[in-house]
């Protein structure tokens, strides 16, 4: 009986750990979302700002 119970012993440290991995990857999931928007705005913002903005390579330097 005792291998029994170290059987069912290990399987419920293996249910806990799998329910706090998933737990994690849950979390995980949630903040790649928030990073995924924040970086989309920050490239809008950007190509935005770049739309508005004079290209400096052609124009002729200040010496000239």
């Amino acid at each position: 009986m005792s291998t029994q119970i170290d059987i069912e012993e290990k399987l419920s440290h293996l249910i806990r750990t799998v329910d706090d991995l998933s737990d994690v990857v849950a979390r995980q999931e949630r903040e790649i979302a928030v990073l995924t928007r924040q970086v989309m705005r920050l490239t809008e913002r950007a190509e935005a700002d770049a739309e508005g903005s004079v290209t400096l390579t052609d124009q002729r330097p200040p010496h000239y």
